[in-house]
């Protein structure tokens, strides 16, 4: 009986609570830019970093490796393209810093 009493009086209670929450409002974010020529020609996954300073030029700047497996990072203007070893993982558009 008493067991009922607590939970009628915690469920009262939690109803007379005023109920809040914060909306966070951000610009939904895209990942959907195309890798070809309509959107931002970038590596692919799989190629290798002579395939990707051939077709791309050399990144203007190269991060040295970190962690193990060893990921490199090359920044070029519009993307950033990551390495495994000597194997292309992923590549990132570059976006914009937001205004202020």
């Amino acid at each position: 009986m008493l067991k009922r009493y607590f939970m009628a009086a915690g469920l009262t209670l939690c109803m007379a609570m005023p109920l809040q929450a914060d909306v966070l409002s951000i610009a939904e974010p895209t990942y959907n830019t195309p890798n070809s020529e309509s959107g931002v020609l970038r590596p692919t996954r799989g190629m290798s970093m002579s395939q990707v300073e051939q077709k791309f030029g050399k990144a203007e700047q190269q991060y040295a490796a970190k962690g193990t497996p060893p990921i490199t990072r090359w920044q070029y203007s519009q993307f950033d393209v990551y390495f495994e070893n000597q194997l292309v993982i992923h590549s990132v558009v570059r976006r914009e810093p937001a205004q202020p």
